[in-house]
């Protein structure tokens, strides 16, 4: 049994929502309208910012937002057996 990084567990999950997300945007894409359609278009997100800091010289305005989709979720749970498979 190997022992696994919070780090690359984070990773793998990130990986994996990005991905599906990309994937019910595509399937969104290909899908006709209906309850299906929609039902794959439904996302929950959250954001928090912009926040700017002013150091005089430099400006950074920064902003972070999650869209999940039921897609990026399924992605979730891909990644999550593949990291489990993968920790063996």
């Amino acid at each position: 049994m190997r022992r696994t990084s919070l780090g690359f567990i984070l990773l793998v999950v990130l990986l994996g929502a990005m991905i599906g997300g990309a994937l019910g945007e595509v399937l969104a894409l290909i899908l006709p309208q209906g309850v299906v359609r929609e039902f794959f278009l439904r996302a929950a997100e959250v954001s928090v910012g912009p926040a700017a800091l002013n150091l005089i010289l430099v400006k950074l305005t920064l902003g972070l937002a999650l869209k999940i989709n039921v897609i990026s979720v399924l992605g979730i749970f891909l990644a999550s057996y593949f990291l489990r498979w993968y920790s063996r």
